[in-house]
């Protein structure tokens, strides 16, 4: 029973970080758009943060403490999907660093990116979430 809870709160806390991965570039694209010092550049300014802050930081690590919970529970380390699915979530953290990043470049009024580039990073996530997900339910090897 605890081995089923802490995959539902993996999938809860999954669930939230993707929500903010999928939507945070997505107002990067719209900020891109606007005029730095703008009264929309600023909302999107604190929109941005709270996204980071309040759901996708602590989702992040919440998918990270019962990922690793499951891991160890499973003894699925040595499994082949799973160390496949592990390069795919540290890519994913990685693009998340990179996320956090370029809103502080906002923040700052320091972007130099196009919206057309933000539309583009917006697709990452989708397909490493696409593969995750295929990796964690399939377990194909």
């Amino acid at each position: 029973m605890l081995y089923l809870l802490l995959k539902a709160l993996h999938v809860i806390a999954v669930i939230a970080w993707m929500a903010g991965m999928l939507y945070l570039p997505r107002l990067f694209v719209y900020h891109a758009e606007s005029k730095p010092g703008s009264e929309q550049s600023e909302t999107f300014k604190v929109m941005e943060q709270r996204l980071l802050n309040i759901i996708m930081g602590p989702a992040m690590a919440a998918t990270w403490i019962f990922g690793i919970a499951l891991v160890l529970w499973g003894r699925w380390f040595a499994s082949g999907w799973f160390m496949v699915k592990l390069v795919l979530v540290i890519a994913m953290s990685v693009l998340h660093g990179l996320y956090s990043h370029w809103a502080r470049d906002f923040a700052f009024d320091r972007n130099r990116r196009s919206a057309k580039f933000y539309r583009i990073a917006n697709e990452i996530p989708t397909i490493l979430l696409i593969a995750v997900v295929l990796l964690a339910v399939l377990k194909p090897f």
